[in-house]
This record gives C-alpha cells, structure tokens and sequence, in this order.
C-alpha cells in the first residue's frame, strides 16, 4: 500500500525530471519510512543530484505521505 502511494507521487514529479533528460526510479522503502529512490538519465550524474533527492523530491513525498522520514539515494 505505501509503496503504491509512493510510485503514484512520483509520477507527478517524473515530468519536471523528464523535462531535464532526467528520470527517477523507485527501488525500496522500508519498515522506517526510508525510501531508496534511484535517479537516472542526466539526472543519475547531474552535480546537484544529491539536492533534487533532498530538497526536491524528499521533501514532496513527506508533505503527500507522512510515513515517509526520509529519502535515500541508490546507484
């Protein structure tokens, strides 16, 4: 069920990501709240990956899921 809400929101963000050659993939969440999410495309090697994750992303998902603590990167 979470990991089904999580996909859902992050089709509404995968377009401003798409829209920059970039995309996002779901990989895990886990029993903490702590989702792995991947970025691939230009995103994957952009430099400010690690703030789109935090600032962008992350802070979405928490404002549209409240079990969500935080969001990790993976490669």
């Amino acid at each position: 069920m979470l990991e089904q809400k999580i996909k859902e929101e992050l089709e509404k963000v995968r377009p401003s990501l798409q829209a920059d050659g970039g995309d996002v993939e779901f990989v895990s969440v886990d029993s903490n709240g702590v989702v792995s999410l991947r970025l691939t495309g230009a995103c994957g090697c952009c430099p400010h990956a690690q703030m789109t994750l935090k600032n962008g992303i992350e802070n979405y998902l928490k404002q549209q899921i409240p079990e969500i603590n935080s969001v990790v990167g993976v490669d």
